[in-house]
């Protein structure tokens, strides 16, 4: 064999390898697209997941299946079965096999079934007011005594995010009344029980006298919160759903732990327009009154913030009433975003970019961008106070959004309408 039968040998074999990597490779990104669990409104339905012509080369099984279970023999329910019940009924669940060519398996997905969803769109700006479950550490800080020293008594006792809930055996749900158990301390340690990522613990302090003569523990706290955003939807039983994100906590980050709150009507008196670099924002003024009420909120979640709605059925009635789009029925292509921001809520265009049907992040499973020439216009694209506008498409709310790109106003991030609808 000369040399260059071996160069042509060794051309092969590496053409070969990276075949090989290449169609490894592409199937580990088809797999990643396909999420390992999926609702449908029928038993049995095959869910499409592409939307396009490579769906033709994907072959769907069925290969275990929940059969209904009476209520007379619970003791026969499928290990496949998901055990809840929605409206009085079983809900269903089964597996499917997705392969390529009806050879290559990609995944096994599990497919629930779950009754498709009505809801009343928002897209209104509401007001938004929190309280947290118990006083809220934001930071420890120095204090200077009345010697002149300086000292932090609760350095590495207290921590960022803790949830002061009372002192020595006192409540404490307001950090009024935490400065005053702290002040009246008389010099004497203070045990405070605190929530510190879901544990209970107690720690002790023991408050200095400041130069002004006044017992400090040298704890930065904060008890409540507030700002503005949108209604996403209202369901058919008086539950709202809005921002599509949870509320964090400004300094420290973390999603804030409540004890309630409440939404209240706003309005948008001006607008600052996004650009590059630079988030805009909608500023507005929250009316802070017992007949401005929309709602009191009872969940602070990641994926949004929920509760019951005040004066339903009546607030309903000036709203309009969408099917909800299953997160699989998501299509890339023209939709709209339901929003307020030039006095009267109405619809968008928007292009849904990409779809992440399997993502890590359920506040970014679809990215849009910004089409429409007079929401360019007015607002540069997504701003600050859009979070939670639904997303429209098809008839049906599949949506909302979430967050805007720094870099590039005109886009930013939608949560699927499903993931809210499931908390």
């Amino acid at each position: 064999m000369n040399v260059r039968q071996k160069y042509r040998g060794f051309v092969c074999v590496l053409l070969g390898f990276g075949i090989v990597g290449l169609g490894m490779c592409s199937l580990a990104a088809v797999r990643g697209q396909i999420p390992s669990q999926m609702q449908v409104s029928e038993s049995g339905e095959l869910p499409e997941l592409f939307h396009n012509a490579f769906d033709r080369l994907i072959t769907k099984e069925i290969r275990a299946h929940a059969p209904a279970v009476s209520e007379t023999e619970p003791e026969q329910k499928s290990v496949m079965e998901v055990g809840e019940t929605l409206g009085g009924a079983v809900q269903e669940s089964y597996q499917v096999l997705y392969s390529l060519f009806g050879r290559i398996p990609l995944k096994m997905v599990t497919v629930s079934v779950v009754p498709r969803k009505r809801v009343y769109a928002g897209g209104t700006p509401i007001g938004i007011y929190l309280k947290t479950d118990g006083v809220m550490v934001v930071e420890t800080a120095e204090i200077q005594s009345g010697d002149g020293s300086r000292c932090c008594p609760s350095e590495n006792i207290v921590r960022s995010g803790d949830y002061i809930k009372s002192v020595n055996g006192v409540e404490t749900d307001t950090k009024e009344r935490l400065v005053e158990c702290i002040s009246n301390c008389g010099g004497e340690d203070l045990v405070l029980d605190v929530d510190r990522s879901g544990e209970q613990i107690s720690l002790k302090v023991h408050p200095v006298l400041d130069e002004s003569g006044v017992y400090r523990a040298g704890i930065w706290v904060r008890n409540d919160t507030q700002g503005i955003g949108t209604l996403t939807y209202i369901d058919e039983n008086g539950k709202f759903g809005a921002l599509g994100h949870g509320i964090s906590d400004i300094d420290t980050g973390k999603l804030l732990d409540i004890s309630g709150g409440t939404l209240y009507n706003a309005d948008v008196i001006s607008i600052i327009k996004g650009s590059q670099g630079v988030p805009g924002e909608l500023a507005g003024v929250i009316h802070y009154s017992e007949g401005y009420k929309i709602g009191e909120i009872e969940e602070n979640r990641k994926d949004g913030i929920y509760g019951e709605t005040i004066g339903f059925p009546a607030r309903a009635e000036q709203m309009e009433l969408y099917e909800t789009a299953y997160k699989q029925e998501v299509v890339q292509g023209p939709a709209t975003i339901l929003c307020s921001v030039n006095g009267a809520c109405r619809e968008y265009e928007v292009d849904i970019r990409e779809i992440r049907l399997n993502g890590s992040d359920v506040n970014k499973g679809m990215v849009l961008e910004v089409t429409d020439p007079e929401l360019l216009e007015l607002t540069g694209g997504i701003v600050q106070g859009m979070s939670g506008s639904p997303i429209l498409q098809n008839g049906r709310i599949v949506g909302a959004v979430t967050h805007v790109f720094v870099q590039d106003a005109k886009k930013g991030y939608g949560i699927f309408v499903e993931s809210m609808l499931g908390h």
